[in-house]
Order: C-alpha cells, then structure tokens, then sequence
C-alpha cells in the first residue's frame, strides 16, 4: 500500500500540531482498505508518484513507505531507486587531453608568476622547454609565446582506460589516405604512358580486348615492392598479402642437424642449449648458431653475470649495493676490489720471493727454446738436406754421449745374440767389461762353433757302490725326461752356424719327442682319473656328515635357549652369522628340513 505513514517534525512544526498527525476512524480505514484492494483487482486506477509513474500496488508497505526524513509529499518509490549524488559519472568518449598551445590567446605584457624565459603563465622558468634566451620574455617584453592548453581531468571507467582507441582522431589517418591516393594517381600516370606507345600497346591487348593479368600484375609489382616486408608474399592480381610467420632465411634450430644423437631440441621453449654441429667438424666461428649457451657466454654477458656475483657477495658482507639501482656505483666498487686483490696477490707474491728466493726460476726461457722455432729461412732439398741456412740442431739427450768407457768402441746394447745384449767391438755381454778386440770376438765365434752336447753328457752318473763281493755297479741318480730332452736341444739349436740338414734331423726328433709326451699324459690322466673322482665322493661325504652334525648341534643349542627366560639368555645368543654357507652345510639343511606340504610324510 502506497501511503505516507510517517510525518517528519519539521512539518509539524510548521503547521503548529504538537499532537501529531490524527488518527484514523474506522470507517477512513475501511475506505483506505476497499481502495488498496480495488487496485491490486485492477477496477480503480493504481497510486501515482510525483514522476507520474504508477506505482504498483502489489508492493508491500514497508517497501512503499518512505522514511521520515526523506520528507515525502506523497506517494513515492524513490527511496527505493538510486540516488543521484550517488551515480558515479565517467568522461564521455570524445573527451580527451587537449593536445598542443592556445594560440587564440598571446599575452602581449609580461604577467607575474609567468615563465620568465617564454612569457607562458602555464609553466615556470625551470619547466621550460623553449631555449633559453639571451634577454627573456620578463625582461625584453616581446615574443611572448601562447599558454598551453590547461588540461581537463578526466575520470574514465574500467574500461575508458583500457581503450587502445582514447584520443583517436580520425584526421590523423587523412595522412594515410593521401599517400594511397597518390599511388593510385602515380600508377594511372604510368598505365596512360604505355598506352600511348602504339607497339607496346598491342601487345598488351589480349584476343578478347582486355588488359592481360601479366603486365597488371608486372604494374602492380613495381610500386608494390617498394613497401614490401620481409616474410610477406604479394600477389596483386588477386589484391591481397599472405604473411608467413618465419623468415626462410632463419633456419629451424631443429632442422640444422638431423642426427637424433646431436644438441636436443626442446620445443616448450623452443631452445637448443648445445652447440647442433657439435662431432661435424665445423668450428664455432664457421656456423652462424652455435646454441643458446654460446650465446649466453658471448659478449658483456660474463662480465654481467660477474658484477651480479659480486654484489651478491658484496650485500652478504654488509655493504648495501644492487646492480640494476646502482650500476655504477658497483662497478666503481668492483674496480677498486680488483686493483686491491690484484695489489695484494703482488705484495704477496714479491714476500714469498725476497723470503726465499727463486725470482731467476720464473723468468721465462726465449720463445725459440720453448717451441724449437724461429723465424731463420731454411730451405731443404728433396733428400731432406739443407740447401740454405742453418741446419736444425739435434736435440741431446740426458744421458752421455759419445763417450765409451774401458777401451770400448761402441756402446753397449750395439751387438745381440742369443737373447743377450753386449758390446759390437767384442762380443763381450758384461757390462763394464773390459775390451778384449778382436781377440774377443774370436773367441766367441769359437764357442758357437762348438758341437751341441749330446744325451749321454747331460745326464750324470752316480757314484759306484761295491756289494759284499766286491762287485761294483753303477746307477744313474737322474733320469732325463724326453720333454726336457727337448727343451735342452731346442736351446742349444737356437745357436747359429749349423747346416740345414742338421736343421731337419733336430726337428723331426722334437715332433717325436712331443708325440710321445701326449700319449703319456692321456694315459696318465685316465687311471689317475677313476681314483680322484672315488676319492672326491668319500670326502664329500664326510663333509656332509660333519655338516649334519653341526646342524643338530645348533637346533639342540637354539632349543634350549628358547626354553631359557629372556633375562637369563646369555648377550648375542641368538646372533646369526653373515658367512655363506657351503655346498654341504646347504646339502644336510635339504636332508634335514620337514616337508610339511607332502602328503606321505605322515606315514614315513
């Protein structure tokens, strides 16, 4: 019900009532009653505000009615709308910041407070940004320049700042219509001049009279490249432009090195930290890519990394420095750490020095002593002779040269024979021997030259033993065996100056020897054979038997100790130890376990 229920105290005050608004008689409230429920039956008219609009008589009182101090002069849903002190109003989408100097107004007299250089009361004498004059606007009164515009506030909303279009003026793209309207005039020019050429005119005509799309294309082409970009393909017979999104000439990081076993390719982030033509065979300064590391490493980008460090280090100790605040107060820091560390390293370097000496073993030997070169010419012949200039010099050894010691001519280790080292001049093969010459190698050449030792020498009698009559016999104590008879010539027969036929005999008698030695060896492992494997199965079971025992000894001793109370068990006596067990401990465990699954266990 829409009615005023509540009257304010200045009203009342006005009218001279202290006794209020009257009170209702019953026949009024019965009235007022039949009228609400009239309208909301729709048979009289609804309540009207003082905007003329209906109100609707469904709404409930206490929504309808109207606080006191609102006032209200009758019915009213005002209350219930937005106030207007409270709508928040934004600029409007053509305003915008007011862009260059009022030139309508020039000031013709210097005014106080103005700028003493320009004249422009919009800003001072620090803020100007005319040049300096050599007499200003103050003090010479001429050329005053016009004030800026003074610039509204704008309050936009939400969206008015996010607007990439604020300020836009769309004079400011005539510029870009006049150039496109001079193409098109430039090419026109240009289409008017080869129609005039009567030759060059025929053959442009096609059968059917038109232009041909050749030489369309060819015009368009011609102003079209001038503006063309990189990576852009213009057809202009069909008026439009295809922008690829790579250049051609950037090569794919992943398309550099198609081994699958070169730098990985991470395509999330699209880097490739080793170098691709790593293993090809390429140096770094051949390819134009040598991965993102090389590039991370090349250029200021150590020397930046380092400053970082040190004002890292430097902020650890106290000392209260950033890189990107104050980069040139780090680098005045960084510099005097290095002269400082630098004068340190020398102080104590030069101590170390006058406290021990040795300043002579650093300086450094000439380059020629180092490397073996120099800068002498040196030309040589096909033989490897020096035709001209020096001839390179031998590098000595540690050891003394040239120097034959005890009457010797030539070194020892000049001469081998018979897997020993000697001297050449005489044969000798003790070292530091005195030279004997000649005389020596004689001597030597006699020895090899000797018949070899035959069977019967080698071998070395017993002494002879006399019986009780007087009978004496003679038994060999050593008995030579064919494989060391073998042994024994072939070391005597590696000695030279022997025939060939004697050559011949000597080999066939060791085939003989080597045959007979075989069949001896496989008789010898068949019996010895039968006899091993008895006697490897009677210590097998031996040790199985001591293992059986051992095995009740442990059940026997873990059964008593599970009887025993926990307080009472001896320390460790449970210990299990890590050791591996044998072959036969692993035997009598398989012997003495219960098989508790197997059914005919029971009636064993």
């Amino acid at each position: 019900m829409a009615q005023v229920s509540k009257v304010p105290v200045s009203r009342l005050v006005k009218q001279g009532d202290d006794d209020g608004p009257t009170k209702k008689s019953r026949d009024e409230y019965r009235k007022a009653k039949e009228l609400e429920e009239a309208r909301k039956l729709g048979t009289v008219p609804a309540a009207v505000d003082e905007e003329g609009k209906d109100i609707n008589p469904h709404i409930p009182q206490y929504i309808s009615d109207a606080p006191w101090y609102l006032d209200p002069k009758g019915p009213t849903l005002k209350h219930q709308r937005q106030q207007e002190e409270k709508i928040k109003t934004y600029s409007g989408i053509t305003e915008w910041y007011n862009r260059g100097v009022d030139t309508s107004k020039t000031a013709t007299r210097y005014r106080k407070g103005a700028c003493e250089n320009c004249g422009a009361i919009t800003h001072k004498k620090k803020d100007c940004l005319e040049r300096p004059r050599k007499i200003g606007a103050k003090f010479s009164g001429a050329n005053f320049a016009p004030d800026e515009h003074l610039q509204p506030t704008l309050d936009q909303s939400f969206d008015g700042k996010r607007d990439r279009w604020n300020g836009y003026d769309n004079e400011d793209y005539q510029e870009v219509v006049e150039d496109f309207r001079k193409l098109d005039e430039a090419k026109k020019e240009a289409k008017k001049e080869r129609m005039s050429r009567p030759e060059q005119g025929l053959k442009d005509e096609e059968d059917d009279g038109e232009e041909s799309s050749e030489h369309d294309t060819e015009d368009e082409d011609k102003y079209v490249d001038s503006m063309d970009m990189i990576g852009t393909k213009v057809d202009a017979s069909e008026r439009y432009t295809v922008r690829n999104l790579r250049i051609r000439e950037d090569t794919a990081k992943y398309l550099r090195n198609l081994d699958p076993n070169s730098a990985h390719y991470d395509p999330k982030t699209r880097s490739m930290r080793k170098n691709p033509y790593e293993g090809t065979g390429k140096s770094v300064e051949e390819v134009d890519y040598a991965g993102d590391n090389f590039v991370r490493i090349s250029g200021d980008t150590v020397n930046h990394a380092k400053s970082t460090m040190f004002a890292w280090e430097a902020s650890r100790k106290g000392l209260d420095v950033h890189m990107l605040a104050e980069p040139t107060k780090l680098e005045v820091l960084k510099q005097e750490y290095e002269t400082k560390k630098n004068d340190f390293k020398d102080d104590m370097n030069k101590g170390i020095l006058d406290k021990y000496g040795g300043a002579e073993y650093l300086k450094a030997p000439p380059r020629e002593l180092l490397f073996s070169q120099t800068e002498d010419y040196v030309e040589y012949s096909r033989h490897g002779k020096v035709l001209v200039g020096e001839e390179k010099t031998v590098v000595r050894s540690r050891y003394e040269e040239d120097v034959y010691p005890n009457n010797h001519k030539s070194v020892f280790g000049s001469w081998w024979s018979n897997g020993q080292w000697g001297y050449k001049c005489c044969h000798s093969t003790v070292k530091n021997s005195y030279c004997t010459g000649e005389a020596g190698k004689e001597i030597n050449s006699s020895s090899l030259t000797l018949p070899p030792p035959t069977a019967s020498t080698s071998s070395s009698s017993a002494p002879s033993t006399s019986d009780g009559g007087g009978i004496t016999t003679t038994t060999n104590t050593t008995t030579t065996n064919p494989g060391e008879e073998a042994d024994t010539s072939e070391s005597e027969m590696s000695e030279p100056h022997f025939s060939k036929t004697e050559k011949t005999k000597k080999k066939k008698k060791k085939k003989k020897h080597k045959k007979k030695k075989k069949k001896q060896k496989k008789k010898d492992s068949s019996s010895s054979s039968d006899s091993e494997s008895e006697d490897e199965e009677s210590k097998k079971q031996k040790k199985i038997k001591e293992a059986l025992k051992k095995l009740d000894q442990e059940e026997k001793t873990h059964e008593r100790l599970m009887q025993m109370d926990e307080r009472k068990r001896p320390y460790n006596s449970l210990a299990v130890s890590n050791q591996e067990p044998t072959e036969e401990e692993l035997e009598a465990y398989y012997l003495k376990r219960k098989r508790t699954e197997d059914p005919m266990a029971k009636f064993l």
